[in-house]
């Protein structure tokens, strides 16, 4: 049940769908490689969005759902920054020019947001109605911590799914981009370009993610305004960070094993939520556990920050060795 206002929930959805036009239809109706400085700014300004929006919500309906909002809100973001290997290798599959790459990333990004807000509100109905559904996102979690620390690494190939290679069967695609158009001419015969293509694979591969991240956030918070709002500002300014970071993802090699340790515990979290309000008649006669304990949202958070900042230090120590170490050779 959610616990914010409607009239704070309606302002709120206002407020970013304005960051979204104005991110799709102004920024991104500019062509361009953001530089640096740019990059800096409109990461640093949702960033500050994020934690502003997080106090607004600790005001207006208490320090429970806040903290839910900053715990999810840090899971998706560092969700989205190992994703960002695989957009890298998808405009490079694509052939994606450079000043047509934010574009494209606004298009798409906007794409997975609808589709994820879809899957949000169908995984709200579900867990409404049929709370042993943690005991399968638990499970879930805790096989894709365990591949992310210990299993080959998937994002060194990008594969097309089934819905990109069947299109491809279906229709006539050039070989060259045309700008930022979806149609093209040649010969007097009309083809889609590649950018359908690219739009898709972005918007579809973002929705696989999503098999891991909402199952993560339900296990934060059953709030879906907490669930989807955390998303939004997860996607909001990840066109920036992909151009900041580039070069440097191949580098973050400390981060699978951050985010295993995050997914594995609200894996574990919420197969214990499973057992404290358990009806599965096959476990204690289909009784709740109420011997489990309950994990307290201010230490989802604490491990969040903890996991995710001590890989980081560790990326960036074992970066500053390998430097030095290249410099003494």
């Amino acid at each position: 049940m959610a616990e914010t206002p409607l009239w704070f929930m309606a302002g709120t959805f206002v407020v970013l769908a304005v960051f979204f036009i104005i991110d799709l239809f102004i920024i991104g109706r500019r062509p361009h490689v953001p530089s640096t400085r740019e990059c800096v700014q409109h990461i640093a300004f949702f960033v500050v969005m994020a934690l502003i929006f997080g106090a607004a919500v600790w005001v207006v309906a208490g320090a429970k759902p806040a903290i839910e909002f900053y715990s999810g809100w840090l899971t998706e973001y560092s969700l989205s920054i190992d994703n960002l290997f695989v957009f890298v290798i998808i405009m490079a599959n694509f052939a994606v020019p450079k000043q047509l790459q934010k574009f494209v990333l606004s298009i798409g990004i906007t794409i997975a947001l609808v589709l994820r807000g879809i899957f949000i509100l169908l995984g709200a109905a579900i867990i409404t109605r049929f709370t042993w559904v943690f005991f399968l996102f638990g499970a879930f979690l805790l096989f894709t911590a365990f591949k992310l620390a210990f299993g080959k690494d998937d994002d060194e190939e990008y594969h097309e799914n089934a819905l990109i290679s069947t299109l491809r069967k279906v229709i006539r695609i050039s070989d060259e981009y045309d700008g930022e158009r979806l149609r093209t001419t040649k010969n007097g015969i009309r083809y889609w370009t590649p950018m359908l293509i690219v739009f898709l694979a972005i918007g579809t591969t973002d929705v696989m993610f999503a098999f891991d991240s909402i199952p993560a956030i339900f296990g934060l918070t059953k709030d879906p305004f907490i669930v989807f709002t955390s998303n939004v500002f997860a996607l909001l300014g990840l066109q920036q960070l992909y151009f900041l970071l580039g070069a440097l993802l191949d580098k973050l090699v400390y981060l699978p094993v951050g985010l295993s340790v995050v997914l594995g515990f609200i894996g574990v979290k919420l197969i214990m939520e499973a057992l404290h309000g358990n009806t599965l008649p096959f476990i204690n006669g289909g009784q709740p556990i109420h011997a489990v304990p309950e994990v307290p949202t201010w230490l989802s958070l604490a491990v969040i920050i903890v996991s995710i900042g001590t890989a980081a230090l560790a990326s960036v120590l074992k970066m500053r060795k390998v430097d030095a170490e290249s410099s003494r050779d």
